[in-house]
């Protein structure tokens, strides 16, 4: 079959390529170096980023046939065809059948029961209704789609059956030959059903009628997702619902912070009298429990004054549960009481304004109903300040791949500034995920996710090359987000029903695409093993960013990337791991309980959920960012002092000429820097980037990494390893740490010499730069300031032969001042 052909063409790539023991490694201040940046190689359609890496590695660019026509460097040219609805994707064909419903079908038995459902059949495809108990006019209304690529077949065969224990009976059935089945192309409205008399296996006229519709259509057919695909039917799992492998949108839901403001308590009564109780309270709301510092009180009244931050989903369902307890032990609290307060019930707001507090009397603690507690004449009260903060974000990703930035609350959003299209053509060269009939095979589908809405393409069964074909399209608020497109395989089909397991991802940022451009390219999906980086395939992606309004969407560039609360009442740093952690799990809980079900390790490879965990492959690979950004810097001072050493004297004397020019002329400085970048800018149009940004093993530090700090990266938290191996990577880390500790301490150092000038640590080194100052106050106001910097910018470019190799006066006099180095232990 073709198929295999093309499955035969899979290849798997891996580097390292072999797996090696873990063994100690001994980090040098030269291994941490940043490498020479490699020049960008371009081949016809392959492009290999701002660093080298394998071809196979690279992004490739495709001219494919689309549903709007030809597409040929990022523009479309249009066919005489008519267009279709769907002009980012190949247009599919397929024979689409739609069982309505039967009337007087014939009984199978002197009882005159019929337990009646149709199978559909196409060559070696046959989908199959439902079936009903003992009725003789059924109603199905299911849709039946096979692809014209796979079709087997010239006939069409509709049966209708009686489901029996031993064998089913057949009933009658209804045949259509292909070439006489009418072809509808929306918009034209739907095919109206027919009825059509059953017909016994001689052909012969019987008892009973099928109301039917058939015909052939494209994947734009309003049909086509709630359909019966042929490419989707499970060839050994047929109790896998169809409905789990359909394409389907989500919306995740939308999230609010609660701040909980703990103020005090009052007239709290404890059972020992004898002692001063160490009281704090604990807050939950659903899986999250916080707590506030635990506080000593001679009194029966204590002073908190905390603000404790949750994340809830709309609708709030849940409850805040508020508990007063007393440390009476190690690990032991005594309940003081209880507060059950809805969130339906909590005050919404999308500013800072101030929210009325409010007290809260106490249940005891053998109340455990959540409804409203019988008033008492005394009874313990909490002072609290809740609110629903909708003027925040919810961030539930990684900051540096936010796919939406807008507040909670409705009320603040602002209008979409575009639209963004997507079009998942196909996957290829995939690597096999399991193994069914003695070879490797794959059930994969896609996931992609911008904003609060995600969708999910159907999957596709039993191939390595599977072609999707599906356009998506979501609404742009702001261009500095990003779009993830994730490929996995369907843990679901199979006899174990495991995890879905991840192929791979790509992301891509809204701010790189031209506007109306349209994107084709075919997108390496890199996958970190514990073996190495490896190739799992390719994604071919068609992307189109259209802009509604210039004019909003240059403004954007000047307004806060967050709203307005996060700079009026920031949150730390650990607060916002904590609630990001918090959000995914709320999103990944609600959208598992879906149907098809994203499942939680979907959700968490989308929005990477482990980002933030300890990888010495990602601090090497920050490093060398981190360098290359001060490279050009770097490239100044070795030009600058080329010029003071007169290695090209022309150079050098230009130099000279430019710096008296500016010099007499002060009011030309700015300018001129401005006007040598715009021409920078202008000249580096012309090698401006012409794809999207793409997975860079070269800059990831993948492709040259050790296999124990892969095992390390991959291992769990807390950690899974023998007590030799994590004393062993603890000694590195201790290493590594130990050099940036002396880094920092030379930075340190270098800051108190600066404060040591003036403090009288070294009177000596106080009264000589006094004694400078005030020199230095008299030649300033004396002679010109042009004249000064003339003579100390020729005393910093003088000839080599007027220089010699010991430091200048002023460093040896900086190095010689005290620091605090002395009265460390």
């Amino acid at each position: 079959m073709n198929k295999g052909k093309k499955s035969s063409r899979r290849s798997l790539y891996s580097i390292p390529n072999s797996r090696q023991e873990p063994q100690p490694i001994i980090y040098r201040a030269n291994e941490m170096r940043s490498e020479p940046q490699g020049s960008q190689t371009q081949n016809v359609r392959t492009y290999s980023g701002l660093t080298s890496q394998p071809t196979d590695f690279n992004l490739k660019e495709t001219s494919p046939i689309l549903g709007g026509g030809q597409v040929v460097g990022g523009r479309v040219r249009h066919s005489e065809k008519q267009s279709s609805v769907y002009d980012l994707v190949e247009q599919m064909h397929f024979l689409f059948v739609r069982v309505v419903k039967a009337r007087d079908l014939p009984s199978m038995d002197v009882t005159g029961s019929l337990d009646p459902y149709v199978e559909v059949r196409l060559g070696n495809y046959k989908g199959v209704t439902r079936h009903f108990e003992k009725i003789q006019n059924p109603e199905w209304n299911t849709v039946f789609t096979f692809s014209k690529d796979r079709m087997q077949s010239s006939v069409l065969e509709v049966v209708v059956k009686n489901k029996d224990m031993v064998k089913d009976d057949f009933v009658g059935s209804v045949s259509f030959e292909l070439s006489e089945i009418p072809t509808r192309v929306p918009p034209d409205s739907p095919l109206a059903p027919e009825w059509y008399r059953l017909e016994d296996k001689n052909r012969e006229k019987r008892k009973g009628e099928l109301m039917l519709a058939v015909w052939i259509g494209t994947q734009a057919d309003e049909a086509f997702p709630d359909a019966w695909h042929s490419d989707t039917a499970s060839p050994v799992d047929s109790s896998v619902p169809s409905s789990h492998i359909r394409s389907k949108v989500y919306h995740s839901p939308r999230l609010w912070y609660v701040r909980v403001n703990v103020i005090e308590a009052q007239d709290l009564i404890i059972a020992e009298k004898n002692r001063f109780p160490n009281l704090h309270v604990k807050v939950q709301i659903g899986n999250q429990i916080l707590k506030t510092k635990p506080m000593q009180t001679q009194t029966m009244n204590v002073l908190w004054n905390e603000d404790l931050m949750f994340v809830a989903a709309e609708p709030f369902d849940d409850h805040l549960i508020l508990t007063v307890e007393d440390r009476i032990g190690v690990n032991k609290d005594e309940v003081l009481g209880r507060v059950f307060i809805p969130l339906t019930t909590v005050e919404k707001r999308a500013d800072d304004r101030l929210i009325h507090s409010k007290w809260f009397n106490l249940q005891k603690p053998s109340q455990t109903d959540i409804e409203e507690p019988k008033r008492d004449k005394f009874a313990s009260r909490v002072h609290l300040r809740i609110c629903l903060d909708g003027g925040y974000h919810v961030l539930d990703e990684s900051t540096h791949y936010s796919s939406d930035l807008r507040p909670a609350a409705k009320q603040l959003w602002k209008p979409p500034i575009g639209i963004l299209e997507l079009g998942i053509l196909n996957a290829d060269a995939l690597t096999p995920m399991k193994t069914r009939n003695n070879r490797g095979t794959s059930d994969t589908f896609c996931v992609a996710k911008y904003g609060q809405k995600w969708i999910r393409t159907r999957t596709i069964i039993d191939s390595l090359n599977p072609k999707y074909n599906e356009q998506y399209t979501w609404e742009v608020f702001d261009p500095a987000t990003v779009l993830t497109i994730g490929v996995f395989d369907n843990g679901q089909i199979g006899p174990n029903g495991n995890r879905d397991s991840k192929i791979g991802k790509v992301r891509i940022r809204i701010s790189t695409l031209q506007t109306g451009n349209v994107y084709t390219h075919s997108y390496p999906l890199l996958v970190l093993h514990p073996t190495g980086v490896k190739k799992m395939g390719e994604l071919h992606l068609a992307i189109r960013f259209s802009c509604t309004s210039m004019v909003n969407m240059m403004s954007l560039y000047s307004r806060p990337l967050l709203p307005k609360m996060h700079y009026v009442r920031p949150l730390t740093m650990a607060q916002l791991e904590g609630l990001r952690f918090q959000a995914v799990s709320i999103v990944a809980a609600r959208l598992s309980r879906a149907e098809p079900p994203l499942r939680k390790e979907v959700i968490e490879y989308m929005a990477d959920a482990d980002s933030h965990l300890w990888s010495m492959r990602r601090s090497k690979a920050n490093f060398f960012r981190l360098m290359s950004v001060f490279n050009g810097l770097f490239a100044v001072g070795k030009w600058l002092k080329e010029v003071c050493a007169w290695k090209n004297p022309v150079t050098t004397v230009l130099v000279h000429v430019l710096f008296f020019m500016l010099i007499c002329f002060p009011e030309l400085i700015l300018p001129t820097v401005f006007l040598y970048m715009f021409l920078i800018g202008g000249w580096n149009y012309r090698f401006r980037p012409r794809y999207p940004p793409h997975m860079n093993i070269k800059l990831s530090c993948a492709d040259s990494v050790h296999p124990d700090e892969l095992d390390e990266e991959f291992d769990p938290f807390p950690t899974a390893r023998g007590n030799d191996l994590v004393r062993m990577r603890y000694d590195r880390l201790r290493s590594v740490a130990g050099r940036i500790q002396t880094v920092v301490g030379d930075i340190a150092s270098q800051g108190e010499r600066m404060q040591a000038l003036l403090s009288w640590r070294d009177p000596r080194a106080t009264v000589i730069f006094m004694v400078f100052c005030v020199v230095a106050a008299v030649v300033l106001y004396t002679v010109p300031f042009q004249l000064l910097v003339v003579l100390v910018g020729s005393y910093v470019m003088r000839h080599p032969k007027f220089r010699h190799k010991l430091p200048p006066a002023p460093l040896n006099f900086f190095r010689r001042l005290p620091a605090r180095t002395d009265s460390m232990l």
